[in-house]
């Protein structure tokens, strides 16, 4: 094979991986940009997305579904994750609303760790296979392979990404978290149910979130209960590197990381993957802590 091949190769790959990291990401830049939090049990959301997705297989059945079957699971996981994001703001954050960020850091934390554990009971410390309802396709030449699965990422990343950016320019309750990220106390003088506007971000953010571990299951084929704690860490990064708090930059983040990923893995090693996307954020927070992008403000929703 040769090096334009392997190079093209490790950039599909990375740009596949990628993609996940900016649906998670999003998540954490959407709760940051209205409450200043990072909601570190967003990662473990997304591992409960797997889950659901896979939970669904098992009820409706896998064993030839077909392209209805795996839209039913990521349906699933989406909306599973919503309730649960939906829970999360409800139950701990939303009485801590007053409280010193430290005291909700901490909370974010004791969930990542309570639904972390919660898993592992319920489903076992075994990675657990996930079965590919979709129709599997796979396109090579020149030593280059793209399949459906990376194909199917690839594209619901971008609807997505195109769907939220209109929502927030477009839809009122996109215009009412914009004003709330920008200044809430006015957003509450406006009329603007800002309690709400919180409860639906969160709850879009974790739909997200689901997504992205209904497509890592699918795309991995196994999913483990402390695939969130990684995952996660990796998407926060990525929402640094492009710009806490702005949309666009967590989108560009989780491609970034992803392709630094993949080429580290086909030009170093497998096992040096983690520990460059790390540096990345050291080195960023380093010299450049408002992210490549910046945070703006006026994205903050």
């Amino acid at each position: 094979m040769s090096w334009q091949a392997v190079l093209l190769q490790q950039l599909i790959n990375g740009l596949t991986i990628g993609a996940v990291y900016a649906l998670i990401a999003l998540g954490y830049t959407m709760v940051y940009g209205i409450l200043q939090l990072i909601n570190f049990a967003h990662g473990e959301v997304f591992m409960l997305g797997a889950y659901f997705g896979l939970v669904a297989l098992a009820v409706v059945g896998a064993a030839g579904g077909g392209a209805l079957t795996g839209f039913l699971m990521v349906a699933a996981a989406m909306i599973g994750c919503a309730a649960l994001g939906w829970l999360i703001e409800r139950l701990a954050y939303r009485p801590l609303r007053r409280s010193p960020k430290l005291t909700a850091l901490i909370t974010a934390i004791g969930i990542s760790f309570l639904l972390q554990n919660a898993v592992m009971l319920a489903f076992g410390a075994r990675d657990r296979h996930v079965p590919n309802p979709f129709p599997v396709f796979r396109w090579a030449a020149g030593g280059v392979a793209v399949t459906g699965m990376q194909v199917l990422i690839l594209g619901t990343t971008v609807a997505v990404l195109v769907s939220l950016h209109l929502f927030v320019r477009r839809a009122r309750l996109g215009q009412a978290m914009l004003a709330t990220a920008q200044d809430p106390v006015a957003a509450r003088l406006l009329g603007i149910p800002v309690d709400t506007v919180i409860a639906w971000t969160f709850v879009i953010g974790s739909a997200l979130a689901g997504l992205g571990g209904a497509l890592f299951g699918l795309y991995y084929t196994t999913i483990n209960f402390h695939d969130g704690y990684l995952t996660g860490l990796k998407a926060f990064t990525a929402a640094v590197l492009g710009g806490i708090g702005n949309l666009p930059g967590a989108a560009l983040g989780g491609v970034l990381l992803g392709l630094l990923e993949g080429l580290s893995a086909g030009y170093l090693s497998s096992q040096w993957k983690n520990a460059v996307a790390f540096l990345v954020l050291v080195v960023l927070l380093m010299f450049r802590p408002r992210g490549l992008l910046g945070e703006r403000v006026a994205d903050r929703a």
